[in-house]
């Protein structure tokens, strides 16, 4: 009776964040500049913002929302594993590969570090060290659900690591004539130091097919770091536990990681129907269309820009930072 009475508490919230992932999908659809899921995020923040729907988020729609931003989103950050294919990977050459590593970990703690330098609370520095480092808002509900981080404490970091990663739709092409910067490398700048995966795509696409191609390569190479990063964090976070008997300790290498290991090797190793890899890919997007709609119907935007001007400062640093650090390596192997 209890599972019946849960499963239907989650019926409402689920299906606000289902209508709202199909809305989503029409603005982008409209405005091809607007990632699907970038567009999914800013719904969910603008519908936060409206005092006649705070009520139903903090009430009704609460359980199948928090639902979405938990459970729905490591079912597709398992699913984005079958984007990835080891031997594209490989096909960057050591160099850049190595370069790619190199940013992703020199951003991630340089990230953690302002957070803690600007004494942001919680899990919040490194939250947004994970979204800005490896994959924006997926890589910071990933993490979150091995650091047992609220929704309260993921709002911030989503809101930030949305607004950064929009920005730079506008900000990188802005720049890519006048730092004398080629497709290719222009690719390789948007591909090592945008956050979300649709993003990249919005930004490098008017450099071209090949600019995109190199560009989406890079990007999944730094997606690759969401399993170790989230791997270490449950370790990191398991001793933590281990004063506190009573209270249960987070999995050794948390499931939905070893499923992304798994979609990806099954992704090099087995040759998939075209059909089954779209299919899968449409079903990874509605999944995290959904779980972002929800984690960012948690953002207070009035609190964002009135009381966390630090998380906002850390968030613009890291920006800065990743997008410096990539240039260079675009500068070093091209």
């Amino acid at each position: 009776m209890g599972i019946t009475t849960t499963r239907a508490a989650w019926v409402p919230g689920v299906a606000a964040a289902a209508g709202a992932a199909v809305v989503a999908w029409g603005i982008s659809a409209l405005l091809p500049a607007v990632p699907l899921l970038t567009a999914a995020v800013a719904l969910g923040i603008i519908v936060a913002q409206i005092p006649a729907a705070q009520s139903l988020l903090s009430g009704i729609l609460a359980p199948g929302l928090a639902l979405s931003s938990r459970r729905l989103m490591r079912i597709g950050v398992v699913l984005l594993g079958f984007k990835l294919s080891l031997f594209d990977v490989v096909s960057l050459g050591w160099g850049v590969f190595l370069s790619t590593v190199t940013i992703v970990l020199l951003t991630f703690g340089g990230t953690w570090l302002l957070g803690r330098a600007f004494k942001l609370p919680g899990s919040e520095p490194l939250l947004i060290a994970t979204g800005f480092a490896i994959c924006g808002a997926s890589a910071i509900g990933a993490m979150s659900g091995v650091v047992r981080a609220p929704r309260s404490e993921q709002a911030q970091p989503v809101a930030l690591v949305t607004l950064c990663g929009t920005l730079a739709i506008v900000v990188l092409p802005a720049l890519w004539h006048p730092l004398a910067l080629d497709s290719l490398q222009f690719g390789h700048w948007v591909g090592a130091s945008v956050h979300d995966v649709g993003q990249v795509v919005a930004t490098a696409q008017i450099a071209g097919g090949s600019a995109l191609a190199v560009a989406l390569v890079v990007k999944l190479t730094r997606v690759v770091m969401l399993a170790p990063i989230v791997a270490v964090a449950a370790v990191v976070e398991r001793r933590r536990f281990t004063a506190s008997p009573e209270m249960s300790k987070p999995p050794l290498v948390p499931l939905f990681v070893v499923g992304f290991l798994a979609a990806i090797l099954v992704r090099t190793f087995l040759d998939l129907p075209e059909p089954v890899l779209s299919g899968l890919d449409g079903i990874q997007t509605a999944l995290l269309a959904m779980a972002l709609f929800g984690l960012g119907a948690a953002v207070n935007l009035r609190r964002l820009l009135t009381t966390g001007w630090r998380a906002l400062a850390v968030g613009v640093l890291s920006w800065v930072l990743i997008a410096a650090l990539a240039l260079g390596a675009v500068h070093l192997f091209s």
